[in-house]
């Protein structure tokens, strides 16, 4: 029976949960500790789980949760994908045949110390999604866009030229496990933000038209043919605030930089849950530690965690299926760039 994770303090049900399922399901899995995040004596694990084809160059679904400490729900997404998918394979031979072509690589709490402590940074106070080396174009505002004033503030960036041990696991699993695949997607799960389920892509530093976005739009395009009454509104994450320190602005520069004359793919996404529709239905949650970022009614949490398991299955058939609509991407690139100028770069 599907469980309703706990929230009392000084106890972590995630990591129970995740230590559970690479037990439970040890012969089908592969587990890394990429690093351990250390905060007062407690020491947490950083881990990796990896399971599918082993070949390195195999189209790859990176799934992470948990940079904010406070944002559980997306951590609790991850974690209850994960058990469907491995109680699946028991059983679902359409699953078996996806697994001997593709990969799927988890790290679903990436800030173990921030979950642990109900905190959105780490413990030193630094919010990982403003710690990697890159700088916005006028950012929203001098706070939430990330700055180096105090780690008493929210969205502190950290030491200039200092990357945090979690932010630097995560760059770590990504370039190893992803950047040789021929066909990369990264999902990150993230709640926080609007009353609506916004699926992101690059760039949180800037309104400049993202390099890829001819493949944004071929995908873009292919979902809402497959399911024309999603719920998800994709968007450059700039859309609605420029900040400092993006890892994926980071990471998809580096491969871009670096592989883009292989043809290889490497799309990151973020899946920004619509938060603040649980806070208008309930108000006094503004007073929870988690505040507006995790849900707290028990059937509010389960239809979040039922809501969004076609999204993950279709971005994962489409990873194995792609020369339809990545091929589109190429055949009508001028086509695709003038519609996202349009919906996206042209706005005021």
């Amino acid at each position: 029976m599907a469980r309703i994770f706990s929230l009392r303090k000084g106890h972590f049900p995630e990591m129970e949960e995740l230590e559970s399922l690479c037990q439970e399901y040890s012969s089908l899995l592969r587990v890394d500790q990429v690093g351990e995040a250390e905060h007062k004596g407690q020491c947490f694990p950083l881990k990796v789980i990896e399971m599918g084809v082993k070949d390195p160059s195999a189209p790859v679904f990176g799934i992470f949760g948990g940079v904010h400490g406070l944002e559980r729900i997306g951590t609790h997404v991850v974690l209850v994908y994960m058990r469907h998918l491995l109680q699946s394979l028991q059983w679902d031979k359409t699953l078996q045949a996806r697994l001997e072509e593709s990969r799927f690589v988890f790290m679903p709490i990436v800030n173990p110390v921030g979950m642990f402590h109900f905190r959105r940074s780490n413990a030193n106070g630094v919010d990982l999604m403003r710690n990697a080396p890159v700088e916005g174009e006028s950012p929203s505002t001098q706070f939430f866009g990330g700055h180096r004033i105090s780690p008493k503030l929210p969205c502190y960036r950290g030491t200039l030229g200092k990357m945090e041990v979690e932010a630097e696991a995560l760059c770590q699993v990504v370039r190893e496990k992803l950047f040789p695949s021929r066909l990369a997607f990264v999902l990150d799960v993230h709640s926080g933000f609007g009353s609506r389920d916004r699926f992101w892509f690059p760039w949180a530093k800037s309104l400049e038209m993202f390099p890829m976005v001819s493949e944004v739009m071929a995908f873009r395009e292919l979902l809402d043919r497959s399911y024309p009454y999603h719920v998800y509104d994709i968007e450059p994450s700039a859309s609605h605030y420029v900040i400092h320190g993006d890892l994926w602005d980071y990471l998809f520069a580096e491969h871009y930089e670096t592989l883009k004359a292989t043809g290889a793919v490497f799309l990151p996404w973020t899946l920004e849950l619509g938060s603040w529709a649980w806070l208008r239905k309930s108000p006094l949650q503004i007073l929870h530690p988690l505040r507006f970022h995790h849900p707290l009614k028990p059937h509010r949490i389960r239809r979040i965690l039922r809501r969004h398991m076609l999204l993950f299955d279709f971005v994962h058939r489409s990873l194995i299926s792609p020369d339809s609509w990545l091929g589109e991407s190429q055949t009508r690139r001028e086509e695709f760039e003038s519609r996202a100028k349009e919906l996206w770069y042209e706005r005021g």
